[in-house]
């Protein structure tokens, strides 16, 4: 094993017992094994029809327990999918990409796509039927395994994100990674400095920029465009109080322009006891002097240079009241 490689098994060793914790296992049985054990294609069906067998690929099938145990899964029918794509390609395959950010948890730009993102080291890259397939050469220690299927690690799973995505795509997986506790930056930094030089110098800058304070894709996407208008880097889940004491954690703030910067997801103001209590913090925090402004998904992501346009307006208010 290279030091790398050395480094990264160290790492995984010393996560929390917790995050080790067992999860179910997907057993599959193929329609092949079936017939070799004595079932022919009419029994097969028979068992599919009374709810024995539940298929989750063409002759790809699991038991009905443990399709009830996936159904208790977050995303379980696309993680059986994902098992029956791993089972049509061959051994050699493993989970990568979005895939592998649906296993571990990862953030993801949008929607989970529909299809299967694997990859292998050899063979035949391309998309066929709704599986997408990746030909990337990569050591044994950037694969694990998770409810028993082989799946990049974390650390390998943000970088490609990263090397095939856009930047924005790689930094909401980057902090959303770090932000959960499932990859520390050391780790990220030597997966991103391995491997060919394709997408290299992005998933490199993806590493620097990420940040394991971002708490949401809103937030990282809102990190991208600040630093796509060139705004000053702020200060992020930043402590603001005044004479009275604590008034609250703020998303955004440039301290240099008591300049205070808010990301609204959709179900910030749901709820109407939150809604208030929103309501009430802008009013302390403008009453003792700040610049605060809110912006939405929309704004960010189609009007950035509104954005920045409105923050550099707070920036001039707020070095005026100082």
């Amino acid at each position: 094993m290279s030091v790398a490689g050395a480094n990264l098994a160290a790492m995984r060793e010393m996560q929390p017992a917790e995050s080790r914790a067992p999860e179910p296992q997907i057993r599959i049985v193929t329609a092949k094994k079936l017939r070799e054990w004595g079932r022919s294609p009419g029994q097969i069906r028979t068992l599919v029809r009374n709810g024995s067998l539940v298929a989750i690929g063409h002759g790809i099938y699991v038991s009905s327990a443990m399709a009830s145990q996936f159904a208790e899964v977050p995303h379980g029918d696309r993680v059986l999918r994902a098992a029956a794509a791993v089972a049509l390609n061959g051994p050699g395959c493993f989970l990568s990409h979005q895939s592998a950010a649906l296993l571990h948890h990862i953030d993801l730009v949008g929607d989970q796509p529909t299809h299967v993102t694997l990859s292998s080291r050899n063979g035949r890259r391309g998309v066929r039927h709704g599986v997408h397939r990746y030909v990337i050469p990569l050591p044994a220690s950037h694969v694990t395994r998770k409810f028993g299927l082989p799946v990049t690690t974390v650390a390998r799973t943000v970088v490609d994100l990263a090397r095939t995505g856009t930047f924005a795509d790689g930094v909401v997986a980057a902090d959303s990674a770090l932000y959960r506790g499932l990859v520390a930056p050391l780790e990220l930094r030597i997966v991103a400095d391995e491997g060919g030089s394709r997408g290299k110098a992005q998933a490199v800058r993806v590493v620097e920029f990420a940040s394991g304070l971002a708490e949401s894709p809103l937030e990282s996407l809102a990190r991208v465009a600040f630093d796509d208008q060139g705004l000053p880097t702020p200060e992020l889940q930043a402590s603001i109080s005044d004479d009275n004491g604590f008034i609250g954690r703020v998303d955004f703030y440039w301290k240099q322009y008591r300049t205070i910067a808010e990301v609204d997801g959709a179900l910030k103001y749901a709820d109407p006891v939150r809604a208030r209590k929103q309501l009430w913090r802008d009013k302390a925090l403008r009453q003792a002097g700040y610049e605060v402004v809110h912006f939405d998904w929309r704004e960010i992501t189609q009007h950035p240079d509104e954005v920045a346009s409105s923050i550099r307006e707070a920036f001039r208010r707020g070095r005026k009241a100082s």
